[in-house]
């Protein structure tokens, strides 16, 4: 499903621009594009999941108390 960015009446380009960089943000599509860019070995996607859990772990047990 392509994302689509209809610009407004008098709007800028910029604005639009701005709205599209946000909205492909938040879908995480550049995310995606740049975690694929390179191969990646499944040992590595499980070491920086743990280590990805890991530090949230840490965090909640940080501001939970």
């Amino acid at each position: 499903m392509p994302i689509e960015i209809k610009i407004r009446k008098s709007e800028p380009v910029e604005r639009a621009l701005r709205r599209l960089k946000k909205k492909l943000d938040r879908e995480g599509v550049i995310r995606d594009v740049r975690a694929k860019r390179y191969y990646e070995k499944p040992c590595e996607v499980r070491r920086r999941k743990n280590k990805v859990a890991a530090f949230t772990c840490m965090l909640r047990a940080r501001y939970d108390q």
